[in-house]
């Protein structure tokens, strides 16, 4: 996975292309939590943008189009992480079926990032001939969205 830097003195930007394989999501979750424990962050934040980025990483494989790219962008008071494929279909949440195999991804990145979530269009960083969509989240780097109550064992 390459790595590539910006060059602004007041954020940080990174972007790693992802393969279309099983792997990747294990190999992006490993990276986003590297990236961000460096930055000495909550663990509770970073294990938040872990599972965020596996849900997004997840849905992209299941239902976008390659090529795929992840994105994270920090600043002194939020990071952002981007996960941008070409296809034109948006995410939309599935109706609730706690049955159901799949179908959670979106729900739990509402509900962690507080509702800093969203889809839009997106250059690639990694190719920057190609637009595709970007669907993100954004987390404070200090403290925790108001309104989230954590997604953890025992709540």
């Amino acid at each position: 996975m390459p790595t590539l830097r910006s060059a602004h003195p007041s954020r940080m930007q990174y972007a790693w292309e992802l393969r279309e394989d099983a792997r990747t999501v294990g190999q992006a979750r490993a990276v986003i939590r590297r990236e961000l424990s460096a930055l000495d962050l909550s663990p509770d934040l970073v294990d938040d943008a872990v599972l965020m980025v596996s849900e997004l990483i997840t849905n992209a494989l299941m239902y976008g189009d390659g090529p795929y790219e992840l994105v994270l962008h920090v600043d002194a008071k939020e990071i952002m992480c981007l996960v941008v494929d070409s296809s034109p279909l948006l995410p939309a949440p599935a109706p609730h079926d706690e049955r159901a195999e799949h179908g959670r991804g979106l729900r739990i990145v509402a509900r962690l990032s507080d509702g800093f979530h969203g889809c839009h269009p997106q250059r690639y960083l990694t190719r920057p001939d190609l637009v595709g969509k970007a669907t993100w989240f954004a987390l404070p780097r200090r403290g925790t969205p108001a309104n989230v109550v954590p997604l953890r064992s025992g709540n």
